[in-house]
C-alpha cells in the first residue's frame, strides 16, 4: 500500500521485487547488519568530510592541506562506498514506500548536490591541494558541510515520514 499517495516508480518496484529486495526483507540478520554498517559509514563519512572542510576553511593551518587530504579523503571515499552500498540494500527492502517519501526525495537531491559540489571542489576550485586555498574552495567547503549534514539529517528523517 502506497502511503504517500503517488504510484510507485518503476525503478522502485523493480528494486523491491529484485533478489536483493527479497534478501533484504527475508534474511533475519542482513538488514540489521547493513543498517549498522550504514550508520557507522555515515559517521565516518561526515566526520572525515567535516574535518577536511574545516581545514579548507582555515582551521588547523599548521597541517598542510595536501597532507590532510592524503589522510582524510581516502577515508571519506571508503565510507561513502560503504554508505552507498548499504543504503541500496536498505532501500531495496522497501523501495516502493521509500521512493515516495518526501525525506528520501530531499536526501536524493542533497546527495546529487553534494556530489556536484565535490566535483566542483576537486576539478575547479582546488584541483591541486598543494596550492593556497582560494575563495571558491572555501565556499565549496562551506557548502559541502551544509549539504552532507543536511543529507544525513534527511536520511534520518525517512523513518518519520
Amino acid at each position: 500500500m502506497e502511503e504517500h499517495g503517488a504510484a510507485p516508480a518503476a525503478w522502485a518496484s523493480w528494486l523491491e521485487a529484485s533478489g536483493l529486495g527479497h534478501l533484504a526483507r527475508d534474511s533475519l540478520w542482513l538488514y540489521p547488519l547493513v543498517s549498522i554498517a550504514h550508520v557507522l559509514a555515515i559517521a565516518l563519512l561526515l566526520g572525515s568530510i567535516l574535518v577536511f572542510d574545516l581545514r579548507v576553511l582555515g582551521f588547523a593551518p599548521a597541517i598542510p592541506l595536501a597532507a590532510a587530504g592524503r589522510l582524510i579523503l581516502p577515508l571519506a571515499r571508503g565510507a561513502f562506498a560503504v554508505a552507498a552500498l548499504s543504503g541500496i540494500v536498505m532501500l531495496a527492502a522497501d523501495a516502493t514506500h521509500i521512493a515516495s517519501n518526501p525525506a528520501f526525495l530531499v536526501k536524493a537531491v542533497l546527495l546529487l548536490l553534494a556530489g556536484a559540489n565535490v566535483a566542483l571542489f576537486h576539478v575547479i576550485a582546488q584541483p591541486d591541494l598543494e596550492r593556497p586555498v582560494g575563495g571558491l574552495a572555501r565556499t565549496a567547503a562551506a557548502c559541502s558541510a551544509v549539504l552532507w549534514v543536511s543529507a544525513a539529517a534527511s536520511g534520518r528523517a525517512i523513518a518519520y515520514f
